[in-house]
């Protein structure tokens, strides 16, 4: 991640922010400084929080700061008050909320509305306005200006802050950083790809303005807001980009967040071989097993690889099916990944407002219905995402169908996944027994593939993070006692990926005819036993 000042360059008039290069057609990376703001009143706004700093006339100069390279620190009260003044003024430009499709309770938005590069365009004029009238006000007044390097800097944070992610963008934006935990406003640890965790930035000067901005950027999403309240403690959403949030507040200490990165959305099996994730003979079994539309569960601990897995597993699938994908947060995104015609993506939306006859808040949409609404759409495929909790039964319709489902879920493994898919499924009510979740999954579940992980330290004190696949069974309607028999086809293995075991149900065997290499399994199985 790059902390070097920008370069100042030729700027226009000094007092006219319009002429700033944020406001041209790429803008540049923001830095950070302090100073302060005034301005003129606006009809539209109201005055709450820090906007009535930001508009008094006489501000303090800016003190530089070592740590900056000279730089002065960017004042982050200031940027929450800019940012609720560029939404509102948004939000009157358009006659309504400019950050929500639809509102509380659940009709579509009336007024104009803009896509996500029009909204940008609008907002970069009204920070530009803003900005006119602080310059003109501080000249009126003879407060201290800002340098043109100033101005832009601020600018660009503020436009993070109402259209990216504010003070987490830097981070989020660095290709090192897997995982980013805040716990509280402070306390920012960075997991980097090669499994260390070392200190961020804080992203928020206090608990109360990191719940703010949670709040504006569960609500700004075009197509499906979600609310965050202490009626509503959890947020889980996707971010541009791909990034997965989850955020709770009000029922732990400190308001909580984990930002996950899938750094590769697009990932072949081929590649997990390449990386000594996966064997070959492994590799052509998964495969075949896609192709001759098996139903695959991918189990794990977390930040296993999982989706990741799904993904490559997905890419088996043959380009002409028509594929429909079943997820409470988007993270698949095989609809962006050109390997198909045709991908319908679908989305679980939560609702806001009052609660319906039915006790679900208005404009809620689950996955269950996504799922029946999905048989009119005629596809090959549905793909159902991560399993949780009672979405294992919509997973069960879609394995039902015999069209070759996919889905995920954290375990530690092979065996402990089905028996979480049986607990989950009993979450229904007390109408579904033991017995029926289990012989429901025995019957429509035909494979597990396990992941794991472990952070490998060198003689030289450097760290590997290192992912592969540690099981593969064979999932089989058993005995009523159990209720499933699991055949290891490849491991267990602790230490790396799994080997075939030469123990081969003659349904697998009947793979080849989708491609499975059968003679390099045998021959993988008498080289090197399972888990060797």
């Amino acid at each position: 991640m790059s902390t070097e000042p920008l370069a100042s360059g030729p700027v226009g008039d000094p007092t006219d922010p319009a002429s700033l290069p944020l406001f041209a057609a790429t803008p540049p990376r923001p830095g950070r400084v302090r100073g302060g703001f005034t301005m003129r009143p606006h009809a539209q706004d109201p005055v709450p929080l820090d906007q009535a700093r930001a508009r008094r006339g006489a501000i303090p100069a800016p003190t530089p700061d070592p740590r900056q390279g000279g730089q002065v620190e960017l004042d982050w009260g200031l940027v929450a008050a800019f940012r609720t003044l560029v939404s509102d003024r948004i939000a009157a430009a358009l006659g309504r909320s400019w950050h929500a499709a639809e509102g509380g309770d659940g009709r579509a938005p009336s007024g104009p509305t803009m896509d996500k590069t029009a909204q940008e365009d609008l907002g970069r004029a009204v920070i530009a306005d803003l900005l006119s009238e602080h310059a003109a006000d501080a000249v009126t007044s003879g407060a201290t200006t800002w340098t043109p390097l100033d101005q832009q800097r601020m600018a660009e944070a503020v436009f993070n802050a109402v259209f990216r992610l504010g003070r987490l963008q830097p981070l989020v934006d660095d290709d090192r950083v897997e995982n980013i935990y805040i716990v509280g406003c402070r306390r920012v640890l960075l997991e980097l790809t090669d499994g260390r965790r070392v200190p961020g930035p804080a992203v928020a000067d206090s608990d109360e303005e990191l719940i703010d901005f949670l709040r504006f950027l569960a609500s700004r999403s075009e197509s499906n807001p979600r609310p965050f309240s202490e009626s509503t403690p959890k947020l889980h959403m996707k971010l541009d980009g791909g990034a997965r949030l989850a955020a709770t507040a009000w029922v732990v200490t400190v308001p909580t967040v984990v930002i996950r990165r899938h750094r590769l959305q697009v990932v072949t099996l081929d590649d997990w071989v390449d990386r000594d994730c996966l064997t070959p003979a492994a590799a052509s079994f998964l495969a075949a097993a896609v192709r001759g539309a098996w139903s695959i569960v991918v189990a794990g601990p977390m930040s296993a690889g999982k989706t990741t897995l799904a993904r490559a597993l997905c890419a088996q699938i043959p380009a002409h099916e028509a594929i429909g994908t079943f997820e409470t947060e988007y993270e698949l995104f095989l609809d962006q990944s050109g390997n198909h015609e045709i991908v319908v993506a679908w989305e679980a939306r939560p609702g806001v407002g009052e609660l319906g006859p039915d006790g679900r808040p208005a404009g809620a949409f689950d996955l269950d219905e996504a799922l029946k609404d999905s048989f009119r759409f005629a596809l090959a495929r549905q793909i159902v995402g991560e399993i949780r909790g009672r979405e294992v039964w919509t997973m069960i319709k879609a394995m039902e169908s015999g069209t070759g489902s996919l889905s995920t879920t954290h375990a530690a493994d092979a065996e402990a996944c089905l028996r979480k898919l049986v607990t989950c499924a009993m979450e229904a009510g007390p109408h579904v027994t033991h017995e029926l979740a289990t012989t429901k999954l025995s019957e429509c579940l035909d494979v597990i593939v396990q992941v794991n992980r472990q952070v490998v330290r060198g003689v030289d004190g450097t760290q590997v993070l290192r992912r592969w696949v540690s099981e593969i069974v064979v999932v089989e309607p058993g005995e009523k006692e159990k209720g499933y028999a699991l055949t290891h086809v490849f491991g267990p293995s602790s230490e790396g990926p799994a080997r075939a075991t030469g123990v081969l149900p003659q349904a697998c065997r009947d793979l080849a005819a989708h491609g499975f290499d059968l003679v390099g399994y045998l021959a993988e199985s008498r080289g090197r036993g399972a888990g060797s």
